[in-house]
Order: structure tokens, then C-alpha cells, then sequence
């Protein structure tokens, strides 16, 4: 009896396939999963130092106004041409001879105020909420009847 083997190019076919099968397989289960990771750490490092810069430049604007600002705009602007914020960024510690610059390096290397406008992944603006207390005051008259209510609004001081 002669038994009839099966051509040797359907074998290599097979093989082929096997091996671009775990190619793929390598791809999707490996490599695009840490490419996700990395990204979604970069995003959360870069969102992190931007917010970070923004307290930094609001504290400084508190420091100049004795108020925070209610605007990203007014800050970054602030940020960009205040004497105050040249000299805090140029200072050096005189003990330890560093930097006191109160202003992170972004992932890029360096810090630009521009970049605080925007959220490094969606690339929507920041939302800066300063905090707004209000307290109502009830002024009443001996018969128990209300004179007036006093309302009281204070913004950015915390």
C-alpha cells in the first residue's frame, strides 16, 4: 500500500498562517496594551504637573492681590508679563544654590505658560473653580417680623 502524503507548500501555508496568527496575537495582547499604559501615564504625569503650575501661579497671584483669580486666561496672562513671577521663576535658594523656581518642567523640559490652558489628553480648557462662600444674615424685628436679609458673597479666598 502507498499512502499519498500531502503536498509540502500546504504544510508551508499552514506554518505561514501559525505564525502571522501569533504575530497578531503578540501585538494585541502585548505591545498595544503597554503603548496604552505609557500613554495614559504621560496624560496623567503632564495633567498633574500643568495643575500642579497652576496653584503655583495662582498662589503668586494671591500673593499680588490677595485674591485668586477666577479666570485661566487672566492668570496665564499674568503668568506671562508679571515682574513678580520673573523674579520668583530666576530665584535661587542660597543655601542649597538651586533653583527655587515654584514652576514644574513639563515632559517636554521646560515650562511654558501657554500650556496651562489646556488638558494634555483631550486637549479641552482646564475648568478653574475659585470657591465662593455665601452667608445670609436675618435681621428680625421685636414682633417677630423680618426687616431685611442681609447677604453676604465672598469670592477666591481660599
Amino acid at each position: 500500500m502507498v499512502s499519498k502524503t500531502d503536498p509540502w507548500y500546504i504544510h508551508a501555508a499552514l506554518y505561514g498562517v501559525i505564525v502571522i496568527l501569533v504575530i497578531i496575537l503578540v501585538k494585541v495582547a502585548i505591545i498595544d496594551p503597554n503603548d496604552i499604559m505609557e500613554k495614559e501615564n504621560y496624560y496623567k504625569t503632564e495633567s498633574r504637573l500643568r495643575m500642579k503650575d497652576i496653584k503655583e501661579g495662582e498662589i503668586i497671584y494671591f500673593k499680588k492681590y490677595n485674591r485668586f483669580s477666577g479666570n485661566l486666561d487672566s492668570l496665564v496672562n499674568f503668568i506671562k508679563t508679571s515682574p513678580l513671577v520673573d523674579s520668583a521663576m530666576s530665584a535661587y535658594d542660597t543655601l542649597s544654590q538651586k533653583s527655587a523656581n515654584p514652576f514644574s518642567d513639563l515632559s517636554t523640559g521646560k515650562f511654558t505658560a501657554d500650556s496651562l490652558l489646556y488638558s494634555p489628553k483631550s486637549h479641552q480648557p482646564f475648568t478653574l473653580q475659585v470657591d465662593t462662600s455665601v452667608s445670609v444674615d436675618t435681621v428680625v424685628n421685636r414682633y417677630g417680623r423680618i426687616t431685611k436679609i442681609d447677604t453676604t458673597r465672598k469670592i477666591g479666598l481660599r
